[in-house]
């Protein structure tokens, strides 16, 4: 593995921790980063195909559906359909008469690039209470002052808020499932996995999943969860086939327009969309678990 690889990914790893553990604000924005970067991106692998989006109209309305994640997740649904709409009525009245393509490649640069990730602010932040206005981290650490060690609350993941250990569970999850599937399929891979993305073996991505169900029971167990065992081994399993999903589907479109990679940002990983490709399709299915799912798993007797 490259050194710039390897460098890249601290650096990148490094800050996400720092978005996720400082939550609220600090954490909405730098997806808002993420996300603007990563449209840019989209756009540019449609525009490569002939194909005129609203880029800029998709782009703005999208960050607007972040900030509403953040005050109020409840109203994200009902602002999706709203920005769709805006998105259409620029398509509809700019000069140059829009296409079928160009309506769906707009439409899908809100769903994929802006409404999916919105999932992960429900999440980090919304099941902490949402945000106030002015810029502050208090949904963060739950019970937790500065008097206190910092030693102290991470002794014991069980007393901090669960959008943050949740969030930091899933991450993991991830985390596991893309270098297990990276490490095993470089070395033991065999087997082809798909057409779309040639590098990617059965082996990788049976070990990737695996890996991501592992550290999905693990934390279960540690913050006792009801039968840890089953909602561990159905959050890793979930959170490993969804971020695989999103990898071949980045790399589907990439193909699409001829490009090997999304962009040139990172060293040694490409684009943004090559490195959080799996955390797009990842984000509303661990949501909806922690929400509906497991307050239904019965404790085992």
């Amino acid at each position: 593995m490259p050194w710039s690889r390897i460098f890249s990914g601290i650096v990148a790893i490094t800050l996400a921790m720092g978005m996720i553990v400082a939550g609220g604000w600090y954490f909405t924005l730098g997806l808002c980063v993420i996300v603007y970067l990563g449209q840019l991106e989209y756009f540019q692998l449609v525009q490569a195909k002939g194909i005129a989006p609203a880029a800029k109209t998709t782009l703005v309305v999208s960050q607007l559906l972040l900030v509403t994640a953040a005050l109020n997740s409840n109203l994200t649904d009902a602002a999706f359909p709203i920005a769709g709409t805006l998105i259409c009525f620029y398509l509809l009245f700019q000069p140059k008469m829009a296409t079928i393509a160009d309506i769906a490649a707009s439409i899908l640069g809100l769903l994929y690039g802006g409404y999916l990730p919105s999932y992960w602010i429900r999440l980090r932040v919304g099941l902490d209470g949402g945000v106030s206005l002015p810029l502050n981290a208090t949904a963060s650490l739950n019970s937790f002052s500065f008097n206190d060690s910092w030693l102290h609350p991470w002794t014991n993941l069980t007393v901090l808020s669960q959008g943050l250990t949740v969030t930091l569970l899933a991450f993991a999850c991830i985390w596991a499932a893309d270098i297990g599937a990276y490490s095993f399929g470089k070395f033991f891979g065999r087997t082809p996995l798909s057409n779309i993305s040639p590098k990617k073996t059965v082996e990788g991505a049976i070990f990737g999943i695996c890996g991501s169900g592992a550290v999905a029971m693990l934390g279960a167990w540690y913050l006792q969860w009801s039968n840890w065992q089953l909602s561990g081994f159905a959050f890793g399993t979930l959170i490993g086939v969804a971020s695989l999903l999103g990898d071949l589907t980045e790399s589907m479109m990439k193909r699409d327009a001829g490009v090997k990679d999304s962009g040139q940002l990172i060293p040694g990983h490409g684009g943004i969309l090559d490195r959080t490709d799996s955390y797009v399709f990842t984000a509303p299915l661990v949501y909806y678990f922690i929400t509906l799912l497991l307050p239904l798993l019965p404790p085992l007797s």
